[in-house]
């Protein structure tokens, strides 16, 4: 029994950045074509410690499917990724490792903090936990819950995405973003 062929009519295209095409040809600025290209080929480092680090596997697993935004490859180098996630608790101990493993990934890079945890310690307001990984590192997008739910992860991500797309190939020469990795410490 042969069964019937269906066909996915919900597919979207990815926007064309503005531009002028002619017959055979489109041209656009350097700026769009890159963030285009970035913003679609996000390699994530995941740094989770606690229970967010559940949910962020549930993201990625068969349900939700993080790689059809284009974060296909997970990878748990930071020399080959570009987007840092910090979900769970993260003492202070561990501050400087999530320091440490941010000044490793190479520019341009990004922070997403997942979870109440990361982003403001969570009901964890001891002496021994970080109050917010931005205490340590800047963060570019925040995911609030307790842990959060994989379409909030998700929605995070498309964050990310509207920042890396819309990101001029020059803002980080500006002399803002040098006065905000100095105000970390970072040179």
């Amino acid at each position: 029994m042969a069964r019937p062929v269906q066909y996915n009519t919900n597919v979207k295209m990815v926007e064309i950045p503005e531009g002028y095409s002619g017959e055979g040809f489109y041209a656009t600025s350097f700026d769009k074509a890159i963030g285009l290209a970035r913003k679609n080929s996000i390699w994530p480092l995941p740094f989770a410690t606690s229970c967010c680090g559940i949910e962020f596997m549930a993201t990625m697993a068969a349900t939700y499917d993080l790689a059809r935004f284009g974060a296909e490859r997970m990878a748990f180098t930071p020399r080959q990724c570009d987007l840092l996630m910090v979900m769970g608790t993260i003492s202070k101990k561990m501050g400087p490792i999530v320091r440490q493993v941010y000044l490793q990934m190479a520019e341009p890079r990004w922070v997403m903090a997942v979870g109440a945890c990361a982003c403001s310690g969570g009901i964890f307001d001891t002496y021994s936990v970080l109050q917010g990984i931005d205490q340590v590192i800047p963060v570019d997008v925040y995911v609030p819950g307790c842990p959060p739910r994989p379409e909030g992860i998700i929605d995070g991500f498309m964050k990310i995405q509207q920042l890396v797309g819309n990101e001029s190939l020059r803002r980080r020469n500006s002399d803002r973003y040098r006065e905000l990795m100095e105000s970390y410490g970072i040179k």
